[in-house]
C-alpha cells in the first residue's frame, strides 16, 4: 500500500480515508477497506486486516469474525457505535485457489508499511484506549513482535493506553466447545477491562 510522500498531515478523517483509497497496493486486486466510528471515539479496536467479506463490503469487522466481535461487545456493554473500528493492513491480503481467494497473513514488512496509515489513523481519531486483537495489530502497534497469550492484558503503544487480546478470529477456529465458551468468555471479560479502562 502506497503512502504520500513526505511528512504528511491530513485535515480529517475523510481526508485521510480520500488518500488511503488513492493509494496503490502492495499486490494483488482488494481495495482499501477504511476504518469505521466517531473522530473521538474512546476506544479504537484495531484488527488485522479486511477479510472476504469485509473486501466486499468495504467495511471493517462485518464477516464471521466480526459477528462474534459484535456479540462479545453486547455483552460487554460497549455499544459498538461509539467505538472506532479498523485494520492494522488496509486491504485484504490472499492467494487464489480456483475461484476461491484464500486469506493470507500480512508478513512484518507489509505490517510496518501500512503502520504509517494506522499511526496517521489514530492520531485523528484520538481514543483513550486502544485496543490490538490478535498478533498483527499488535505488531502494528507496539513497534515488535507481541506474544499474545503472555502479554494479554493493558499495554502501552508508542504513547497510547492500549489492550492486547485475542483476534475474534481465534475463538472461531477453536473446535472444542466447552474450550471454545472459555476463551469467548475471557474475550468477554477482556472487553468489560477495556470498558473500565476507557471510563
Amino acid at each position: 500500500m502506497g503512502r504520500p510522500s513526505g511528512d504528511v498531515t491530513f485535515a480529517s478523517i475523510d481526508a485521510f480515508n480520500d488518500a488511503l483509497r488513492e493509494s496503490e497496493p502492495l499486490a494483488g486486486d482488494s481495495r482499501p477497506v477504511p476504518g469505521e466510528g466517531p473522530v473521538g471515539a474512546t476506544i479504537a479496536f484495531v484488527g488485522e486486516q479486511p477479510g472476504e467479506a469485509e473486501d466486499k463490503a468495504g467495511r471493517p469487522f462485518v464477516g464471521p469474525a466480526g459477528r462474534l466481535f459484535d456479540r462479545a461487545l453486547t455483552e460487554a456493554n460497549i455499544p459498538r457505535e461509539r467505538c472506532y473500528v479498523t485494520n492494522a493492513v488496509k486491504r485484504f491480503k490472499f492467494v487464489q485457489r480456483g475461484k476461491r481467494r484464500m486469506h493470507q497473513s500480512p508478513n512484518a514488512g507489509e505490517v510496518q508499511h501500512a503502520r504509517w496509515w494506522l499511526d496517521r489513523e489514530l492520531d485523528l481519531v484520538r481514543p483513550r484506549v486502544v485496543v490490538a486483537l490478535g498478533a498483527t495489530a499488535g505488531r502494528a502497534l507496539a513497534g515488535r513482535r507481541v506474544a499474545v497469550m503472555r502479554e494479554r492484558g493493558p499495554m502501552i503503544f508508542g504513547g497510547r493506553h492500549g489492550y492486547l487480546t485475542v483476534h475474534p478470529s481465534y475463538l472461531l477456529r477453536i473446535r472444542d466447545a466447552t474450550d471454545r465458551h472459555k476463551a469467548y468468555e475471557a474475550f468477554v471479560a477482556d472487553m468489560e477491562t477495556v470498558r473500565d479502562m476507557a471510563g
